[in-house]
């Protein structure tokens, strides 16, 4: 199949995939990641600000944390709830927020942890909700700012307790990020192409000058945006340039689809891919290997 004419029919399988062989209910810990990535898909990537030897795996089986230097995995919750628009407070390591599907069925609306992911709480059911946030960013700028897609585009301006729907949201759209510098700046990964908006969602722009569809977006604590295109791979832009500069190209057929870099240091980053795959690169992303391989 041509990669141009898959990439939709690709991106929606990775997002509802739902058919996967479910985790045991009383998983031991310590499990290889290879076993994880074979039981469950995962949804978003965060390292944690508190441990930067772990990073976190919102997944459709609950939250887990990868130890780096063992490549072995272990839920940071007991709850197996499908997490989706998993995103981590900018400067709290203690404060993890998402939105998704509880286990028994339905929707979580906006929920937040305080304790790094241990225990959930429902901040909020969101405008006509309970919401399912499939894309979801805290503001940088201004963390108490959140960003949110379901029936629309949602922000909230007191870190997710009330919310108001500001318009639809970009066609195609697949990821959003906001800005490190301005609260009302946000951009979008779309099937069109890159877009920005500097009126929080009212109104929008191309942020790069190819229209070629882009499957993620990422503001990196440090102000970089990152960006992945199909055809033109891993891109990098600082704020407010969107001077973007290609990376790397080098992943085959395989599209990202969550990344996260480490916030202690920028040259250490993870992604993962439509394929499953988890991926680190110690040189900012000009080169990648592959983790929990075989």
């Amino acid at each position: 199949m041509n990669r141009f004419a898959s990439f939709t029919t690709l991106l929606f399988t990775a997002a509802v995939l739902l058919a996967i062989t479910p985790l045991a209910a009383h998983a031991q810990t310590g499990i290889p990641l290879t076993q994880l990535l074979r039981s469950t898909h995962i949804h978003g990537l965060a390292v944690d600000r508190a441990d930067s030897g772990r990073l976190l795996i919102a997944t459709h089986h609950g939250l887990h944390a990868l130890r780096l230097d063992t490549a072995t995995v272990e839920p940071v919750s007991e709850r197996r709830d499908d997490l989706m628009g998993f995103t981590s407070h900018p400067t709290d390591a203690t404060r993890l927020y998402a939105s998704g599907h509880p286990a028994r069925g339905g929707n979580l609306g906006f929920v937040a942890s305080m304790d790094g992911g241990k225990t959930w709480t429902m901040q909020s059911p969101g405008i006509g909700g309970p919401v399912d946030f499939h894309q979801m960013d805290v503001s940088k700028a201004d963390p108490s700012v959140i960003y949110g897609v379901h029936g629309g585009l949602q922000v909230s301006h007191d870190g997710g307790r009330t919310w108001a729907l500001v318009g639809p949201a970009p066609q195609g759209l697949i990821d959003i990020a906001a800005s490190s510098t301005d609260a009302a700046r946000i951009y979008a990964a779309t099937q069109q192409g890159l877009l920005v908006s500097e009126d929080s969602g009212r109104n929008w722009q191309p942020a790069h000058l190819l229209r070629r569809p882009a499957s993620m977006i990422e503001v990196a604590s440090d102000g970089w945006i990152y960006a992945f295109m199909l055809g033109s791979g891993l891109l990098r832009a600082e704020e407010p340039s969107l001077a973007w500069q290609a990376l790397s190209n080098d992943f085959g057929d395989s599209y990202l689809l969550h990344f996260a870099a480490d916030p202690a240091n920028a040259s250490r980053q993870f992604a993962s891919t439509h394929n499953n795959e988890l991926l680190t690169s110690d040189d900012g992303g000009r080169s990648w290997r592959r983790l929990g391989a075989p």
